[in-house]
């Protein structure tokens, strides 16, 4: 390492530009509620303004981590920074939906660019401590969540702070990595370092297993994520305090996080891997036994340790096990990564909206929706700027009467929908009250069972980390393959991607 890289410094930059990007994720889904009441959205508009920033992250990873060992790992970071300042700016000055969307966008963007520049930057900055520096490094996701929540929470909310000015939580660390790392010098990535063409690195994408580990982190990720997000909402709806369980999750994981230079020493990456998907599959699957705040909490500790060292650990073997692949790897591998969201996040609520509505109870349901046309057009009458919110509580309870009177039977999704709407009108009638109760236990009950359906994913990644285990036993120990290693080095790296394929 030259005399002019200033490895600590680029380091703990990195870790404050990914705490800026904990600081965003948080404080934009804490504000969308407020969003909403601003700027008068649907909540297929409030998912746009939230889900959007995935987009973000994915875009800028699958245009810019191509890109990394062309332009540097520097401007990529300076992107990372225009991309969180502004897109902070542009939320907290929008006068719109579509200014707020736009920032939300730049946010996402900027949180992609970071794993895009900043994966590789650790990767070269410790070249024989992969695994424990990327584990130490996204540590500060996890705690920057939970760091983020307490300030907003405690400090801002506290102070009655509005949503324009908790975006300035944000500013704070960007400007602080923007200070730290954006006119520092910069090592060249492994692959520039040791003459690897953008070509090779392409072509090492398809190694066979690069190939499995891309399946493999959809799969982890798929594990971590979705339920993630899913977490807060299902166990709050049972009566269990989802958001301290949430905070709970995220500070087991960053505490390994913080420990897993010890630990990746004692049980390799590939034994990591092996343990995470065991406990993540039962914490998962008796996370749809959790009725009490107890087992709440306990399947959740399990669940946590399970997936707590999932992301960083799967850049890092593909870092040290397929090295040619650089930058491109670990962007891609992100990318893919962040699918899970896409994807499997609306899945779960579709199986959690299939299984709860099997637990309304139809007679007092329809009790609801009756009450709800009685008296609602009367309230809405005289609510003044609210009556159109009010309107479609009752248009929605409509529809839902009338396919109920004419199949005979409640239809999945819609009535579900229709009861949150009445439970979140805010209007002083009995069937708000009513419609909470009824909804609650049910959405809760399809949320745990949502968590069943997603756990058997873990079996294949248990199948899969554990052939990937036994052939490091069998080779002797794990082995990272380093850029430039004698042709004996190779060949050994051929033979473990010749055994993964017949195994």
């Amino acid at each position: 390492m030259s005399a002019t890289i200033k490895r600590n410094k680029l380091f703990w930059g990195s870790c404050l530009a990914l705490l800026t990007t904990a600081f965003a994720f948080t404080v934009i889904g804490g504000i969308s509620f407020s969003i909403k009441q601003e700027f008068t959205l649907t909540n297929a508009q409030l998912g746009v303004f939230t889900g959007v920033f995935f987009i973000g992250f994915t875009i800028s990873q699958v245009i810019f981590a191509p890109l990394c060992d062309t332009i540097g790992m520097r401007w990529i970071v300076r992107g990372a920074f225009v991309g969180h300042v502004a897109g902070a700016i542009l939320i907290m000055t929008a006068q719109g939906y579509v200014m707020a969307v736009a920032g939300s966008l730049l946010c996402g963007m900027g949180a992609g660019l970071v794993e895009a520049g900043c994966n590789p930057l650790v990767a070269a900055l410790y070249p024989d401590d992969k695994v424990p520096k990327l584990n130490l490094f996204h540590m500060w996701f996890p705690y920057g969540n939970l760091i983020a929540a307490i300030i907003l929470t405690l400090i801002f909310q506290g102070l009655g702070i509005g949503w324009r000015g908790q975006l300035a939580l944000i500013l704070i660390p960007a400007l602080g990595y923007g200070a730290m790392m954006l006119v520092e010098a910069y090592p060249p990535t492994e692959g520039v370092s040791a003459g690897v063409t953008v070509g090779e690195s392409f072509k090492a994408l398809f190694a066979p297993l690069m190939i499995v580990m891309m399946v493999m982190m959809l799969l982890t990720a798929s594990m971590e994520l979705p339920p993630s997000i899913w977490v807060p909402p299902v166990l709050q709806a049972g009566g269990v305090p989802g958001l301290l369980v949430f905070g709970f999750v995220f500070g087991i994981m960053g505490t390994l996080r913080l420990l897993a230079g010890p630990v990746v020493r004692v049980l390799t990456p590939t034994g990591i891997l092996l343990g995470g998907a065991i406990l993540a599959t039962i914490g998962l699957y008796l996370f749809s036994f959790a009725e009490t705040t107890f087992m709440a909490f306990a399947t959740a500790a399990i669940w946590a340790v399970g997936i707590a060292y999932f992301w960083p650990t799967m850049l890092g073997f593909v870092s040290e096990r397929n090295p040619k692949s650089g930058a491109l790897g670990l962007g891609v591998m992100g990318a893919i990564g962040m699918l899970a969201s896409f994807f499997v996040t609306p899945w779960l609520g579709g199986v959690a909206d299939e299984k709860g509505h099997d637990q309304l109870p139809v007679t007092e349901t329809v009790a609801v929706f009756e009450q709800v046309v009685n008296d609602f057009p009367a309230i809405a009458a005289a609510a003044g700027r609210q009556a159109g919110d009010i309107q479609g509580v009752i248009d929605a309870t409509n529809e839902v009467l009338s396919t109920y009177r004419t199949n005979n039977e409640l239809p999945v999704g819609e009535t579900a929908q229709a009861l949150r709407g009445i439970s979140g009108s805010g209007v002083d009638s009995p069937a708000v009250e009513n419609a909470a109760a009824i909804l609650n236990p049910a959405d809760n009950y399809g949320g745990r069972q949502s968590f069943r359906t997603l756990a058997p994913i873990g079996i294949v990644l248990i199948l899969v980390f554990g052939v990937l285990f036994i052939q490091d036993r069998r080779a002797g120990g794990y082995k990272a393959e380093k850029l430039g290693a004698t042709e004996e080095g190779e060949e050994e790296s051929a033979d473990d991607s010749d055994a993964l394929k017949t195994g």
